[in-house]
């Protein structure tokens, strides 16, 4: 944040010195009595007044992700996700990688998620065709989408350039040098940004790897165990009692049991 920036943010926020000319109306009276919530279900919009437009302490409980099937893919897509992380995680010796992990079962469920059609961010214009890396995400299309146009132009790009293959055929080497292309954006795919489709692929593989088993990947734990991440646990108090010894407590789920009780 720019010095210009946290000084606009500091005044914004600072105590009146002076009663404002405009008292009749604060921004708390203005929270209190009237706030306007349209909701994107369908063509209807509701009007909420002197009540804020949320509950306290609203929550929303995971529902655990029960492997098997495909709830957005294909099974073609399927494929491709596969052996596009099979390549950026692959197994080795220190333990199974993205594709053994589940990840591609993580994407599918994300995707028929809110997070699919990025219904919690806003999603008007402009979109910056030069952004800043802190701009973020720069474009109208929803992760589904970027996922659904992006593997079909990856197919139709492979079909052309390799003899009728499609990613899922082509070598390791080749594979590699491809997603190297799509990572820089040299690779021109025909409609879509080659890189755009990559870094979905690699900013969802680097969340399934990593992120809690309970949303469908990092399969028994394989991406915590990695780095040693101890998880959830919500007792550390035999820790702390024996400082300079190595954690060798397995990680901890959100689901718990049986972890929960190894101490």
């Amino acid at each position: 944040m720019h010095t210009d920036d946290r000084s606009a943010m500091r005044a914004k926020f600072a105590p009146p010195t002076e009663t404002p000319r405009h008292s009749g109306m604060s921004r708390r009276s203005l929270l209190a009595t009237a706030a306007l919530l349209i909701t994107t279900t369908g063509a209807t919009a509701k009007v909420v007044t002197k009540v804020l437009p949320w509950r306290p302490n609203e929550a929303y409980p995971v529902t655990p992700v029960v492997p098997g099937g495909w709830l957005f893919f294909t099974a073609d897509e399927a494929a491709v996700v596969d052996a596009i992380i099979d390549r950026l995680i692959p197994a080795d010796e220190l333990g199974p990688g993205a594709k053994d992990s589940g990840v591609t079962t993580f994407i599918d469920r994300q995707l028929t998620g809110p997070y699919g059609g990025h219904d919690w961010l806003y999603m008007k214009g402009p979109f910056a065709t030069n952004p800043l890396p802190t701009q973020g995400l720069q474009s109208p299309l929803t992760p589904r989408q970027q996922y659904r146009q992006g593997l079909a132009a990856l197919a139709a790009y492979c079909k052309a350039n390799f003899g009728g293959r499609s990613f899922v055929d082509l070598s390791g080497e080749d594979k590699d040098k491809l997603l190297a292309g799509m990572e820089k954006g040299d690779i021109k795919f025909e409609g879509f940004s080659s890189r755009m489709l990559f870094n979905a692929v690699h900013t969802n593989t680097m969340e399934g790897f990593f992120a809690d088993p309970i949303y469908g990947g990092n399969k028994d734990m394989a991406g915590w165990k990695l780095i040693g991440f101890p998880g959830v646990r919500y007792d550390f108090r035999d820790v702390i009692d024996n400082p300079n010894k190595p954690y060798t407590l397995p990680p901890v789920s959100l689901q718990g049991q049986p972890a929960w009780g190894v101490r």
